[in-house]
């Protein structure tokens, strides 16, 4: 009689409608910010109407014939993350520019007015489920071609974007989580969020909603808070609410990231998705002219960076006009996630334990003896803070003490580099400032060579021993600079627990 209540109750509980996931005050997170943290790494994808006319962010002026991918193989890029070792998938699928990536019947500027009418949507959402990927999407608020979105009555844009929620969220399958971006378009309460947060929940009860520049300095500030500050619990408060999940899209969180956030006097716990792209020039839509990839080297150190603390990472790896991803991109990823270790249904590898965050740290000098500057920021655990050498000095030295009891095999340095930008409202170019340098360590009272390079440092350089040390002190001496160095981070790291 017992296993006939169970079955009853199995089969029962799989004909009632799942409860929605709603996000309550709490100091842990619920089962949909878990769900989120377990999966932690994910392959961004950036195609659409941009992806021919060579912009960023285009205004809904490029006509819908512009749209015209010749070798469309949405499995190719499904199959791409599953070689790579992602978890799930995040497609773009309307951008600010408005166009959308299915056939949407409440607009003209879509895939179903273009030469090639394939439903990226449904083949993105088809592959994930043939490859074993949960599928995400992305939708812009911000709208810069629908009339709708300029009305006086703005709530017959809310109308429209609900509509459009609508089809994604029924016709696709299982949705795991929804990125919302461009919300500085209009004031906070004109975007109706509790109402279009309520009616994701309705058709996707354990969908993740996050929606970019989350938090907010103080209630009405509009003054968004960089992740490097996010490193107190309950200073902070929601610009946009409900949110499943904070962003600042591409901004790194603090090695020491909060999770404690208010909105009217109550705290939520909030983990916070990063996103990085794999191209060197931090191009989200693909250009024509084959860009370079990060090194193998700063895109693990930025993996372990990012899914660290609770947090997620999104790695943006972007088709091309045929609509495929290119070759050297796909290696790169494929090769990354073999480098990590990367295994479904295992736990995703952690760095090691740095030793060096917020120790004693000096320099030889330090840019305007401004305080923004100074040596210690170079090991606060923070990306949006350097340690920066004064103007006449391109021969600097930055020294950390360190507890000599502690062993290390690792050092990752990421330098502040000069960039130019690539004229398309997004992508840059960075060169390295530091060419030659050392690294030597205390060793009964003098200064040992341990790492000598005569090579531009590179935007993240990772120097791994064969042995482990022990230093009371470590110091970086730069021997050759085209401008003053600036370091952003400088990681002395024990991995020596680290398991492939």
């Amino acid at each position: 009689m017992k296993v006939i209540f169970v079955l009853f109750a199995c089969v029962l509980g799989s004909l009632l409608p799942l409860k929605a996931q709603e996000l309550v005050p709490s100091t842990k997170p619920n089962a949909t910010q878990q769900a989120l943290q377990k999966r932690g790494y994910g392959m961004f994808i950036h195609f659409g109407i941009n992806t021919f006319c060579q912009k960023e962010w285009s205004d809904g002026s490029v006509p819908a014939s512009a749209y015209n991918p010749t070798n469309l193989d949405c499995d190719q890029w499904v199959r791409v993350a599953r070689d790579a070792g992602f978890r799930y998938v995040l497609l773009i699928t309307k951008h600010h520019d408005g166009f959308c990536l299915w056939d949407s019947p409440h607009t003209t500027y879509d895939v179903a007015s273009s030469p090639n009418k394939t439903d990226i949507v449904a083949e993105v959402s088809k592959a994930c489920r043939k490859y074993g990927l949960q599928f995400a999407i992305y939708y812009s608020l911000w709208d810069r071609k629908e009339p709708s979105f300029r009305d006086k009555d703005k709530t017959k844009y809310i109308d429209f974007m609900c509509n459009q929620l609508t089809e994604l969220l029924t016709n696709y399958g299982e949705v795991c989580e929804l990125w919302l971006d461009g919300g500085w378009a209009r004031s906070v309460k004109d975007w109706e969020l509790p109402r279009v947060y309520k009616l994701v929940k309705k058709l996707q009860p354990h969908c993740a909603v996050g929606i970019n520049h989350t938090i907010q300095t103080a209630p009405g500030s509009r003054k968004n808070v960089l992740p490097d500050s996010m490193t107190v619990d309950n200073r902070y408060t929601f610009h946009y609410f409900p949110s499943d999940f904070r962003l600042w899209d591409p901004k790194i969180a603090h090695q020491n990231d909060a999770k404690q956030y208010l909105h009217e006097g109550q705290s939520y716990y909030l983990p916070f998705e990063h996103t990085v792209c794999l191209s060197k020039a931090w191009n989200w839509f693909q250009k024509r002219e084959p860009l370079p990839v990060r090194d193998l080297d700063e895109l693990e150190e930025l993996f372990y960076w990012c899914t660290d603390n609770g947090n997620t990472l999104v790695m943006n790896i972007p088709p091309d006009e045929s609509g495929r991803i290119r070759e050297y991109e796909a290696n790169t990823a494929i090769e990354l996630g073999k480098r990590l270790g990367l295994k479904k249904g295992k736990p995703l590898p952690k760095n090691g334990r740095c030793i060096s965050m917020n120790q004693a740290a000096e320099a030889t000098s330090v840019y305007k003896d401004d305080s923004r500057f100074t040596a210690d920021k170079a090991v606060d655990g923070g990306m949006q803070t350097r340690w920066a050498a004064a103007v006449n000095d391109t021969l600097p030295t930055l020294t950390i003490a360190l507890d000599a009891t502690k062993p290390f095999n690792k050092i990752a340095i990421f330098e502040y580099c000069d960039t130019r930008s690539g004229g398309d409202g997004f992508s840059n170019y960075r060169k390295n400032r530091i060419q030659a340098y050392r690294i030597e360590i205390m060793q009964d009272g003098e200064w040992i060579p341990v790492y000598v390079s005569d090579e531009p440092m590179g935007d993240c350089k990772i120097i791994r021993f064969p042995c482990h040390y022990r230093t009371s002190n470590i110091r970086l001496k730069v021997t050759r600079a085209v401008a003053p160095p600036s370091i952003y981070e400088f990681s002395v790291i024990d991995n020596s627990d680290k398991k492939k």
